[in-house]
């Protein structure tokens, strides 16, 4: 028997975390029962997320996509752009990692929930790379305070956190680049935003060790098997690292 949120983990439904939140909330049944935190289920028994029925995969699918600007990375099926429905791959994958719908770029797709787990925790400092076209002159003062780390202030969100030191370098009059080790909602945006300056296209090119290229737009690729190596020992990493910092 395994736990129920790792079972709709391992079969790409979302993160461990997110499916105690569907199942908190009764959107997860056993058996045509409502599911409850904690119980665990085995092979042959019915799981359903609302009316869908789950099946594990032990085929671990690991993608690279290129997402287009406009594609929501959302599995609200309101949302007719949402990019499980725009990317159609046969088996159920869930992304390891949002951009936002104006934003475009690499995107890590995967059924293997721990890798999701894994990559998404904030205190592992993953980097993530970005491309940003800006509509002002790209200054070396910006390119120091982009570095330094950005002080953001939304009341209306209740947001007061102050960036991480990242990198960063000018690429162009417009154009620089950025690599992050943290996600916070809108980051690089909100981070220009304070120095006066509007993201006219932000492109994300670097997860970790593996790089967007020459992927066209709305395509995808499945990682070789260097790129899932490297990337699972990055994970594994990691997370012992976090072990002996905590133990």
């Amino acid at each position: 028997m395994v736990r129920l949120n790792k079972y709709l983990s391992d079969a790409g439904v979302c993160s461990r975390r997110e499916a105690d939140r569907l199942i908190e909330s009764g959107q997860v049944s056993v058996d045509g029962q409502r599911a409850v935190p904690g119980m665990k289920v085995a092979d042959g028994q019915e799981v359903k997320v609302g009316k869908k029925v789950i099946r594990s995969n032990t085929e671990k699918i690991v993608l690279a996509v290129n997402k287009p600007a406009g594609i929501v990375c959302t599995e609200d099926v309101r949302e007719k752009k949402n990019i499980i429905r725009y990317l159609k791959y046969p088996i159920r994958v869930t992304y390891a990692g949002r951009l936002d719908k104006d934003s475009e770029g690499l995107l890590i797709m995967t059924n293997d929930g721990d890798l999701i787990n894994g990559m998404m925790r904030a205190r592992h400092g993953h980097e993530k790379e970005y491309k940003v076209t800006v509509n002002k002159p790209v200054t070396q003062d910006f390119i120091s305070k982009m570095k330094e780390g950005i002080r953001i202030v939304d009341k209306e969100k209740r947001l007061d956190v102050a960036t991480r030191p990242c990198k960063a370098e000018k690429l162009g009059k417009y154009t620089f680049s950025i690599t992050l080790t943290q996600g916070l909602n809108r980051q690089i945006r909100r981070m220009c935003e304070a120095l006066g300056y509007k993201v006219e296209r932000l492109v994300r090119v670097r997860i970790m060790n593996i790089e967007l290229g020459s992927l066209k737009p709305g395509a995808y690729r499945k990682l070789t098997e260097q790129e899932l190596k490297e990337l699972y020992e990055q994970v594994k990493e990691s997370q012992n690292a976090g072990i002996s910092r905590t133990s």
